[in-house]
């Protein structure tokens, strides 16, 4: 009971905090893109420390060091809502790879729309949508933006992975940037349509950059998988049952 009460006191302190900060982002919004970077940061770290404060998560994050020094694209293993905005903090800014509808979510949607200049896709249109994240996310990236994508398209639960897109293999070659895997087990403690969250440790681990240039897409997204499911392997106790 007391952590159904926990969780339900989170989730409604990161709504409320989620809606201010959107629409403070988009009173902002005509001034000098550091402020609404900054309230961008600000909201994920409030966020990350409600997590520990009301539920108990933790997060420790490890491979900082792997981190490059120019633009990259980033892949992330997509279990949790809490990768989502978790990840921010530890990059430069980014541009998401996110689907069309979640633009139009009111106030939410809109600043994510401001703050991230994200690239949308409608994820059944195919070669259509990869071919508008590798012709968007260069553009990103010679401005100087890292390119954020989530390879399995969707939220998996613990202990399961789909086929990782090609998209960010292909931006990566294309772009001559380097890929950092980004695994983590948010899931164990927060998964997919799970309302009551788990106390513990989410270790997020950060990969040595992956050159894209060196084999073809295919064989470098089956790179990235490897690194991040063997890892996932490591840290997460869903993979260990």
């Amino acid at each position: 009971m007391i952590r159904a009460l926990r969780s339900l006191a989170f989730l409604a302190f990161g709504f409320s905090a989620a809606t201010v900060y959107a629409a403070v982002i988009l009173l902002v919004s005509w001034g000098p893109a550091s402020w609404t970077r900054a309230l961008l940061v600000g909201f994920c770290r409030l966020a990350l420390r409600a997590g520990d404060f009301f539920c108990g998560m933790k997060v420790v994050v490890e491979g900082e060091e792997n981190i490059p020094d120019s633009p990259s694209v980033i892949m992330v293993k997509h279990t949790s809502v809490l990768e989502t905005y978790g990840h921010v903090p530890m990059f430069p800014k980014t541009a998401w790879v996110v689907k069309q509808e979640l633009l139009q979510v009111p106030f939410i949607g809109w600043a994510i729309g401001r703050v991230f200049n994200p690239i949308a896709i409608n994820r059944g249109k195919g070669r259509t949508a990869v071919k508008q994240v590798i012709e968007k996310g260069k553009q990103r990236l010679a401005e100087g933006v890292w390119v954020t994508i989530f390879p399995e398209g969707t939220r998996v639960a613990p202990g399961e992975t789909r086929r990782y897109g090609i998209s960010g293999a292909v931006l990566a070659q294309e772009a001559r940037v380097p890929i950092v895997p980004v695994a983590h087990n948010a899931g164990d403690f927060w998964a997919r349509r799970q309302f009551i969250k788990t106390a513990g440790t989410v270790r997020f681990c950060i990969g040595p950059p992956i050159d894209a240039a060196a084999q073809s897409p295919k064989v470098t997204n089956l790179i990235v998988q490897d690194w991040i499911e063997n890892k996932m392997r490591e840290i997460s106790s869903a993979y260990k049952d």
